[in-house]
């Protein structure tokens, strides 16, 4: 029972999103909620069948087929099945892994979803909230903390977003290509959520869900294969994807625990999609205009250094300070706060990063004291790093981060 508890886990982080855009796909963009609900069905369906009849062969085949299934009986219920009956529709195996399927990049089912919930006649919000439910299989709960918003208001997002698919016709179909830059820049949004997700996942059992960073991976990889789309912001975010990607295999230990940039093992990385990375970066150059996502980029390539002394902290701080020029985000100050403490000492990262306790979006973003912690240790003054370290432990956190902090709150506290 373990181990089909485990490999359907396995199948709803990494399979969903696949199997959610293929139903809609065969059964209509209005239908995104039925296809939701066949894919959990078949998900609950496997969890009920698999331990008593064995484990299939093909278990994302078997997912598409009772999902399908499902979907057809309902539909039937309602009258409405003959007419997708006799057009024989099958959908496609979302078995196969993350190499590009299709010699078209616009014809990827998920890619398709992307733009549909990125249409331009939906409210930006709703629409990436929706994408990052579908394709990523995020709970409401990891949508609020990704855009620092409250539960309540995303699932009424999600609810308006839905209807608005539904009554103004929407279709799951790729826009012209003459029309597909004008819906980029959400799109782009959306991966950038996706990945940042998989890249440090907010609760769980789990530091990092590396599902949600391939997919992003692999989305973006399609947009720069099609010439409409192959932007120098799209070339800069897919940079970024992969310099950081590329340090995945440091970040947790053998153990599955939390391992700090400074302590991580670079012997480890992934040195291919690191230059992989640099070459995304230097064609992200091509263009006239600046965005976040190149600035980011160019802070991921200076944390790519061969060694934690030869990081560029001075230049990392001039990145920050144009970044911040962009947006006010308090996660980017926050980022800001611990790159100046690096170059003007702890205290001055703390003064930084200090006020932000008072922001209302950081109130349950762990990070934040959990900084603090550190820069107060750092800074010699352990009965506050403790208290903050407290704090931290307060908040959602993933297992691995949580273990991590009490580590460091009993370090502080010996």
């Amino acid at each position: 029972m373990t181990d089909v508890i485990g490999l359907v886990d396995t199948l709803f982080r990494e399979s969903a999103g696949r199997l959610v855009s293929t139903l809609t796909r065969v059964f209509g963009a209005h239908r995104i909620e039925l296809a939701e609900e066949v894919v959990q069905d078949a998900l609950l369906a496997a969890l009920q069948v698999w331990p008593y009849r064995g484990i299939p062969d093909n278990p994302a085949g078997w997912l598409t087929t009772v999902a399908r299934n499902r979907a057809l009986d309902r539909l039937r219920r309602e009258a409405q099945g003959e007419r997708l009956l006799a057009g024989s529709v099958e959908p496609r195996d979302v078995s196969a892994d993350t190499a590009l399927a299709h010699l078209d990049p616009m014809e990827d089912d998920q890619l398709r979803m992307v733009f549909l919930c990125c249409h331009p006649s939906l409210p930006s919000r709703g629409s990436i909230a929706l994408t990052l439910k579908t394709v990523g299989g995020f709970g409401v709960s990891e949508i609020a903390r990704a855009f620092l918003a409250k539960e309540s208001a995303v699932a009424q997002q999600l609810v308006r977003v839905k209807r608005q698919i539904k009554s103004g016709g929407l279709r799951f179909e790729m826009p012209p290509r003459d029309d597909l830059p004008e819906r980029l820049g959400r799109v782009l949004e959306v991966l950038y959520l996706l990945f940042n997700e998989g890249y440090g996942a907010s609760e769980g059992d789990q530091l990092i869900r590396q599902d949600l960073c391939w997919t992003a991976i692999r989305l973006c990889r399609l947009l720069v294969a099609e010439p409409m789309t192959a932007q120098p912001a799209s070339h800069a975010l897919l940079a970024l994807m992969l310099l950081q990607g590329s340090r995945l295999p440091g970040r947790t230990s053998d153990e599955g625990e939390l391992q700090p940039l400074a302590e991580q093992d670079r012997d480890r990385w992934n040195r291919s999609m690191m230059a992989e990375g640099f070459v995304a970066l230097d064609r992200s150059a091509t263009g006239q205009v600046e965005t976040a996502y190149h600035i980011e980029a160019a802070i991921a390539a200076c944390h790519a250094a061969s060694t934690p002394t030869e990081t560029n902290w001075g230049r990392i701080l001039e990145l920050y300070d144009r970044l911040l020029e962009r947006t006010a985000s308090p996660v980017v100050r926050l980022n800001r706060a611990v790159a100046l403490a690096h170059v003007a000492g702890a205290r001055a990262g703390i003064a930084a990063a200090d006020p932000l306790l008072r922001h209302p979006a950081m109130r349950r973003y762990a990070l934040l004291p959990a900084i603090l912690g550190d820069l107060w240790d750092k800074a010699g003054d352990r009965e506050r790093a403790a208290a903050s370290f407290r704090i931290a432990l307060q908040l959602p956190l993933t297992d691995p981060a949580r273990r991590f902090l009490l580590r460091r709150l009993t370090e502080t506290t010996q």
